[in-house]
């Protein structure tokens, strides 16, 4: 049985981050990020991108969940609607998969203290905060496991996923 971790949350976060140590301490894994199947300049949302970067997605996750190398599959994402997860589920072979839906969710202090430091770095453009911010409340009504990073270190972070 292979272990399918489905890790939403707003921007800056610490998605990547988690995702990243957690690919390294789970046996055979293997991790996806969202955004990296949607990496264009001008990043442009229509019916068209966002149809083609589901189907990107869920390509990429059933070539990970047929691979007889990999155990555990990691993807993350800014998943804010239950219709994103619910997208993304029905185009997977799950008959060999144990799925669990996280949320990462922080307080709107960490999370606007992260986003400015992102755009202080150049990492974000300035409107990240609004969307960010926007989002914060949307993941409280998602049907997934809640986890809340405040103050918390990376480490802890990926403990709690692992014991799920």
């Amino acid at each position: 049985m292979k272990n399918l971790y489905l890790i939403g949350g707003t921007m800056g976060i610490g998605k990547t981050t988690v995702c990243q140590h957690l690919k390294k301490e789970l046996y055979n894994s293997v991790f996806l990020d969202g955004d990296w199947c949607w990496d264009a300049s001008p990043f442009q949302v229509t019916d068209e991108t966002k149809g083609m970067v589901l189907d990107n997605i869920t390509h990429v996750l059933n070539n990970f969940i047929r691979c007889s190398a990999y155990e555990n599959i990691i993807f993350c994402w800014v998943m804010h609607e239950q219709s994103i997860i619910d997208a993304i589920l029905e185009k997977l072979d799950l008959s060999d998969c144990r799925v669990r839906s996280i949320s990462l969710i922080a307080g709107e202090k960490a999370v606007r203290e992260r986003i400015a430091s992102d755009i202080a770095k150049g990492i974000r453009t300035p409107d990240a905060m609004e969307r960010s911010l926007a989002r914060l409340p949307l993941y409280q009504k998602l049907n997934t496991i809640k986890i809340d990073t405040t103050g918390k270190s990376v480490q802890e972070i990926c403990g709690e996923i692992r014991v799920l």
